[in-house]
């Protein structure tokens, strides 16, 4: 027997003898309803999740707390070995992005800030408090699920094997889907308008060096809804997931320092590094969006239009008009076909596409132009739109001609599930797992829990 195996049963009988240990008025301090290695699961935590799965109105058809407890069970495994890797990182930023969703779910779902306090019978920031921690280990345990199937790949062959093998009630079906291109017209900023916004910036950078906190003028003024709110602040990234521009400026800082006026196709940004690792930076910035004039929109709706009319005229096909045109530098070079960032694929079903397209597609046929409409792209700009329907299938059971890409998705989301299932077993073998008796009723998913 290893030692570290019998460490693990000493510090498990030392909790267990705690959890019966009274406090003031003979009060248990909880109970301990599992233990995975030295590390135990409280009741207290399976009713804590059960009450905001609640007040995030989800649901189960089986046992809430056993499902609850399973997943705590993993959450452990995982925990264990992250805390030993130095590349899993959680940042306060993370945690908090997190910890919002997770109270704008409450309020929907229990109707105010009062009401979520009266529901949980603990203030937002008790609960926030309590909360903290909890997300911080979720997090790190998601990285670490991920990291033991990042490097699972598929071949052609798997996939065709795989859905060969298939039932034929087990095929899965595939929604309606279409294929579109678009040609995007942006609005010129006045030369004033981009003076402005600079001069704004500068002052903000002046104000820093003399001594103001960039992170309150972060949360006051920045136009980014993603990292004002934890003043500014960005994950740790590398170079190739920031725009160019803002990537070259923002390494060549030294800590603590704020850039110069920055132009991405975002708008302007200052920029303060706070940390470098390695080839990642993490800073936080202020982003300002220069407005458009009115004008400015009218012309670039009228110049929209007189793209349609030479389009439907022929006077230039459409695949010149979205390399001379668009305004989209992801699609202008590819006749202004409109591929997936998650997926690659070009092929959209309904409710994966932008609620601007979604109105205009169903009602075209294929070949179709659509008039311009004014739209959002993906930097949050304002733009003309003219779509294209490419292709339109109907809904059907998958085929590998059709829907190599689906079926290859969910082959691969198949492998990943079996290689962290069998990294799961490995763990559970190796480490000292205890359940009580109070939990032996559960159905588990992995029957393995119980030895």
């Amino acid at each position: 027997m290893s030692k570290n195996f019998i460490k693990s049963m000493l510090v498990a009988g030392l909790i267990l003898g705690i959890s019966v240990v009274s406090k003031a008025q003979d009060k248990v301090v909880d109970q301990i309803v599992a233990i995975v290695g030295s590390n135990p699961i409280l009741k207290s935590d399976i009713e804590s999740q059960a009450i905001q799965q609640q007040a995030q109105g989800q649901t189960s058809e089986g046992d809430m707390k056993c499902e609850i407890l399973e997943s705590l069970l993993e959450q452990k495994l995982l925990l264990a070995e992250a805390e030993l890797d130095t590349n899993i990182v959680v940042t306060d930023n993370q945690i908090n992005q997190n910890m919002d969703r997770r109270m704008k779910y409450f309020i929907e779902n229990i109707g105010s800030e009062k009401e979520v306090e009266k529901y949980f019978n603990k203030s937002i920031n008790q609960l926030k408090s309590e909360m903290s921690d909890m997300i911080k280990e979720q997090l790190k345990t998601e990285q670490m699920q991920t990291k033991i199937s990042k490097n699972v790949t598929t071949t052609p062959s798997e996939v065709r094997t795989y859905f060969r093998g298939l039932a034929k009630d087990k095929i899965p079906m595939i929604g309606s889907q279409m294929e579109y291109a678009q040609i995007t017209v942006l609005p010129v900023v006045t030369e004033q308008e981009d003076m402005e916004v600079k001069s704004k910036l500068r002052e903000f950078k002046r104000r820093v060096e003399n001594g103001e906190n960039f992170a309150t003028l972060a949360v006051l003024y920045s136009e980014d809804p993603g990292s004002a709110r934890n003043g500014g602040e960005m994950d740790y990234v590398g170079r190739a997931q920031l725009d160019p521009a803002f990537a070259t400026e923002a390494f060549n800082l030294k800590v603590g320092a704020v850039s110069k006026v920055v132009r991405s196709e975002f708008g302007y940004h200052i920029i303060q590094l706070i940390d470098k690792r390695g080839e990642k930076i993490k800073c936080r910035h202020i982003l300002i969006r220069p407005k458009v004039d009115p004008k400015e929109l009218a012309i670039s709706q009228s110049r929209a239009d007189s793209i349609v009319q030479f389009i439907q005229k022929k006077s230039i096909s459409w695949e010149q008009a979205a390399y001379l045109y668009s305004s989209d530098k992801n699609t202008r070079n590819n006749g202004g076909l409109v591929t997936s960032q998650k997926t690659g694929s070009s092929k959209f079903q309904m409710e994966e596409l932008d609620p601007d397209v979604s109105k205009l597609l169903p009602n075209l046929k294929v070949g179709d132009i659509s008039q311009p409409v004014l739209a959002i792209d993906d930097k949050q700009r304002q733009v003309y739109k003219i779509l294209k329907l490419i292709s339109k299938t109907s809904a059907h059971a998958a085929n590998l001609q059709e829907d190599y890409q689906h079926l290859s998705e969910i082959f691969l989301e198949k492998k990943k599930e079996n290689t962290y299932r069998e990294w799961i077993a490995k763990q559970q073998a190796k480490t000292y797992i205890h359940i009580d008796d109070t939990y032996a009723n559960c159905n588990f998913k992995l029957k393995s829990w119980k030895k």
